[in-house]
């Protein structure tokens, strides 16, 4: 069995009271997606009592009937146990007698594993003692009648929420969530996860069967914007007070069909940089801040809400993507309350601002929501201590905070603002993920304080719009920044690379213009019949692909390695070997093959796979010879779905990740999301199918995640100082199959 995932930084108290709801989870998946694996790692440590309904082993070990599942289930329920229901459950018609367990004491989740076809065929190939004795070519046939079924499940159904996991990085999010439930806890309703409706749908398994077309997928697959769309989901609830997210007031079904959903633990990372992972709210940035003025400051709360209001839609437009969000930690709030109606009444874009009931130092931990900026309600010192907001924000992130603050300021007027970043070290960044804090000093009420206005509210109001102000202001400051260092960086790099790599290749470009044309032309005249002409087709393709100069720099050195022996350190009659001109991390190799027409992993064929293990074997040569010089190293090994340089290249690289090199997102998603197509992946998928499986550039786009613990970071300097100190297990996938290199041996999951 697999190792069981760790998760950094969580420690579930078995002891809390179990006053939340208990669950019924429909896992809902083909044979070999994982479901029963998904179960074990969930219930292997969690803190929440479960129990696992399986029907292929009901009946004392033996397979039973869907009665006997539903009678068990109603049991454990009744023991206060959540529950797995881990069969196929692919059509709407098998779910529907469990999703009745449903009640009010009782929520109903879906937890879809719609991995690739060839991901469950390859399992079950493998597989042996399986509890249904589905395995090998029997299980192949039986999975293709079941894709023919297949119905998406669908919140009409009696669902109060839905996860649909499309690969094994989304699988291991959604254990870590689940994972994470103690007794007390909830997870916010809605659907998560859902493709967009211009999304390849993935193809049913008779495509690797080479039968017939493959079947249409059921009602229930047709992902559209408005049966799925994450704007139309049942609003969240808050874990640690179960209730919801304060919708507006007053507001008619299609007012709520917009409410921004609040996210799950593993996905509201997501609203950070990206659409969920694959899939959620187009978010970059969120700032999370208590009402201002009143409670400490004891200020008119009608024209506290109007000020509010009126300075959301001031700066709406000019935050972009970002997200305003007012906390309070109760629905009894009067300020939320006010805010809720007349933000209706203004008709203010609820994906831009909404309100949420929490503890604002805990949003993440506690109630699923993602904020990377928080705002404190300040003294006029800067200083820890009072009472409420301000004493919790300093209490939360520790003494590093008021370390940070006193090196930007050691006091505040009254309608000012000014922002700290957090320490890395701080319990608010590791925890929550909140990057900074905006001190915000309000309008005074108090004659036992400074500034005090004596109840002249005119003056009030003017410093209390002025606080917003200041408040948004800073908010866009630290927006403008993130943006302005992406960009520095992305555009001092791109330039770096073309001009040295223009170096590299420009006296073989001034001497051999058409030489290439020649090459491609040359290579293919002892093919024979239809081989002959299929490398012909390819090649003219290859030909006909617009790659700049200095993206033919590889392409270069692979065919003439003689003329570059500065920059070749290892030569053989398929491979050339060379480091990586900008190395992302402490050891990064390139193993060029040396066969005309590949450019790249898309291009490999079966034909391909002697030079595959050629490749591989070489990469693993010089992962031997550099822990000699440092056994501290973890070598990884693999391709890019969609290479930037032309020549089919493998990437060695170890996984400190520590490169001056290692600018941006692209960089880092490059290398740690299914876009890296480890090579052991590329000679199985080869082998069974005849074609690597290549994933979309769009993962380039993901948010940044820790390799290691999968924790979300909101840029590269972060991550680093992250990775850096990180200890956490490499993920299951990764233990697996030899794709982590240690020593000279492969890092498996038993080792």
């Amino acid at each position: 069995m697999e190792k069981e995932m760790e998760v950094d930084n969580f420690n579930p108290n078995p002891s809390k009271a179990e006053n939340g709801k208990v669950l019924v989870v429909i896992m809902v998946g083909a044979p070999g997606s994982g479901k029963s694996t998904f179960c074990d790692l969930v219930m292997g440590a969690s803190s929440r009592r479960w129990a696992r309904i399986c029907q292929d082993n009901i009946n004392k070990g033996k397979a039973g009937t869907k009665a006997q599942c539903i009678s068990t289930a109603v049991v454990a329920l009744k023991d206060k146990k959540s529950v797995f229901i881990d069969r196929c459950n692919l059509d709407r018609e098998q779910r529907a007698e469990f999703v009745k367990l449903g009640s009010s004491e009782v929520d109903v989740h879906a937890v879809v594993l719609d991995l690739p076809a060839k991901l469950c065929i390859s399992r079950f190939v493998k597989r042996t003692g399986h509890e249904g004795n589905l395995q090998g070519g029997r299980a192949a046939a039986v999975v293709n009648r079941m894709l023919q079924k297949k119905e998406l499940p669908q919140l009409s159904e009696g669902f109060s929420r839905i996860t649909i996991c499309h690969s094994e990085s989304e699988v291991e999010d959604t254990i870590i969530t689940y994972r994470r439930l103690s007794a007390e806890d909830a997870l916010p309703s809605g659907c998560f996860g859902q493709k967009t409706p211009d999304a390849k749908v993935q193809v049913g398994i008779m495509k690797f069967l080479k039968k017939a077309d493959p079947p249409s997928l059921g009602s229930g697959s047709s992902m559209t914007q408005s049966s799925f769309s994450s704007k139309s989901v049942k609003e969240s609830q808050i874990c640690s007070e179960g209730s919801k997210p304060d919708a507006f007031e007053g507001a008619s079904n299609e007012e709520h069909k917009h409410h921004l959903v609040l996210e799950s633990v593993s996905d509201a990372a997501a609203l950070t940089n990206s659409k969920e992972d694959s899939s959620s709210l187009d978010i970059s940035v969120t700032l999370a801040f208590p009402s201002i003025s009143t409670a400490d400051f004891q200020f008119d709360h009608d024209k506290a809400s109007d000020i509010i209001l009126e300075t959301v839609e001031e700066y709406s437009s000019k935050l972009k993507n970002a997200r305003l969000v007012l906390v309070d930690l109760t629905h009894k709030s009067k300020i939320l309350s006010l805010v809720k109606s007349k933000a209706v009444q203004r008709n203010i874009n609820p994906e831009k601002f909404s309100t949420f009931v929490g503890d604002v130092t805990c949003l993440y931990s506690k109630g699923g929501l993602r904020c990377n900026v928080i705002a404190n309600a300040a003294n006029w010192r800067l200083k820890p201590g009072g009472g409420g907001v301000n004493a919790a924000i300093f209490s939360a992130a520790g003494p590093s905070l008021e370390v940070a603050t006193k090196k930007r300021a050691n006091s505040l007027a009254p309608g000012k603002a000014v922002v700290i970043s957090v320490p890395a070290d701080s319990p608010l960044f590791i925890r929550e993920g909140v990057t900074h804090v905006i001190h915000v000093v309000g309008p005074n009420m108090n004659p036992q304080r400074p500034n005090c206005l004596k109840n002249d509210y005119d003056e009030g109001c003017k410093i209390l719009r002025e606080a917003y102000s200041s408040l948004f202001e800073g908010f866009a400051s630290i927006l403008k920044r993130s943006e302005l260092q992406d960009h520095r960086g992305q555009r001092n790099e791109n330039a770096s690379e073309q001009r040295i790599k223009r170096e590299i290749v420009h006296d073989e470009e001034r001497s051999k213009k058409n030489k290439g044309l020649e090459h491609e032309v040359g290579s293919g005249i002892n093919v024979l019949g239809k081989e002959k002409e299929k490398e012909k087709q390819n090649k003219s393709k290859s030909a006909s692909k617009a790659w700049s100069s200095w993206a033919q720099a590889l392409y270069n050195i692979a065919m003439n390695p003689e003329k570059h022996k500065s920059t070749v350190i290892d030569t053989a009659t398929d491979v050339v070997v060379l480091n990586d001109a900008y190395p992302k991390a402490k050891r990064h190799i390139l193993v060029l093959a040396r066969l005309n027409g590949l450019d790249g992993v898309g291009d490999v064929c079966q034909e391909h796979l002697q030079l595959l293990r050629t490749m591989q074997q070489v990469g693993i040569k010089w992962t031997e010879r550099f822990l000699q010089e440092d056994e501290s190293l973890i070598f990884r090994l693999g391709f890019h779905s969609v290479p930037s340089m032309r020549q089919l290249h493998l990437h060695v690289i170890s996984q400190d990740f520590n490169s001056q090199h290692l600018k941006n997102k692209k960089h880092w998603n490059s290398f740690n999301t299914e876009f890296f197509r480890d090579v052991v992946d590329v000679i199985e998928d080869v082998e069974k199918f005849g074609k690597p499986s290549i994933q979309d550039e769009g993962l380039l786009s993901k948010e940044l995640r820790c390799h290691r613990c999968k924790s979300a970071h909101p840029n590269i300097p972060r991550l680093k100082s992250h990775i850096s100190n990180c200890q956490a297990p490499f993920p299951a996938t990764l233990l697996q199959n030899g794709r982590l290199v240690q020593g000279q041996t492969k890092v498996d999951a038993d080792s």
